[in-house]
């Protein structure tokens, strides 16, 4: 059994061809960009739409715990007192608090999958693990991968890297591709802007390589922290010095994730940034280009 918060069918953005992401939640780091603050927490969570909010107060009066709130600018969660049993979901017809994150077991998981696999045939696509992070939650992910290997589907891998070589021990024969995201290669700044060290990061990224996977490495470009020409040097000088390496896919800073913040009562910490100019994703791909590296430049839709 596993939480997870999202199976996104139809996906082009997660490898190669049409797939299906299925979004775990739990994560060990705190990126300030992060889009999915939903996968953060390894649980259950209510989440607001205020501007749905039909002020009727059923939710009010169903909820045992008295958590569930009515406020002049809509609902409101008293965070502490919150036991996230979701009884105030569902008495609201007009979806302003939803439950993010639900328990599936692998043979749930799968009969989603299954129905999308001639899809994956056409199009040489399949199935991704993303998050969140998908290693959280590491025996349900194994048995995920092993279960589409069954199946024969194409898997594919999206995590930062923060967990244990034995965890990677465990999986990786069973991952087509990792899609391995790399923000920052200086220690200092990874802490700080992520709130982990990135030595295991870095040290798993380097065995992985060695052991010659089909690696695409994902940067995500955020304004004012790592878009700078000696922050992508730096990058381009590791990723030119792995042994096997597809290529790195740069990941264009977006507000898509903004909103869910304030539905999820959490402070964003990168309110001011800005998506990068065309310009500049333009000089970040030349300056990793000259290290001999392929790049593509991934556009959200």
């Amino acid at each position: 059994m596993a939480i997870v918060f999202d199976i996104r069918k139809y996906s082009i953005h997660d490898g190669p061809g049409i797939r299906t992401t299925v979004f775990f939640k739990g994560c060990p780091l705190r990126c300030r960009w992060c889009h999915n603050p939903e996968g953060q927490f390894l649980g259950v969570e209510v989440i607001l739409r205020s501007a749905r909010c039909i002020r009727c107060r059923a939710c009010v009066e169903a909820c045992p715990h008295g958590a569930a709130r009515l406020g002049e600018a809509g609902p409101e969660v008293q965070r502490e007192r919150c036991e996230r049993c979701g009884e105030c979901t569902l008495v609201c017809c007009a979806e302003a608090r939803q439950i993010v994150g639900r328990e599936m077991t692998v043979a749930q998981v799968m009969a989603e999958i299954e129905g999308d696999i001639p899809f994956y045939d056409e199009s040489g696509g399949g199935v991704t693990l993303s998050g969140g992070e998908p290693l959280a939650q590491r025996d349900f992910a194994l048995g995920l991968l092993e279960a589409c290997k069954e199946k024969e589907i194409h898997t594919a891998l999206d995590t930062c890297g923060f967990a244990t070589w034995d965890t990677f021990e465990r999986l990786r024969a069973c991952v087509d591709l990792f899609l391995y995201d790399l923000k920052l290669v200086d220690a200092e700044k990874h802490h700080q802007f992520t709130g982990v060290s990135n030595e295991r990061i870095l040290a798993n990224l380097q065995a992985l390589s060695q052991r010659g996977h089909k690696i695409l490495l994902r940067v995500p470009v955020i304004p004012g922290i790592n878009d700078d020409a000696e922050t992508i040097r730096q990058i381009a000088s590791l990723a030119a010095s792995l042994p096997h390496l597809d290529g790195i896919e740069l990941l264009p800073y977006h507000h898509i994730g903004v909103d869910k913040y304030t539905r999820l009562n959490k402070t964003y910490l990168l309110p001011d940034a800005q998506p990068p100019s065309e310009e500049k994703m333009a000089e970040l791909t030349y300056i990793l280009q000259a290290y001999g590296l392929p790049v593509k430049i991934e556009v959200k839709t």
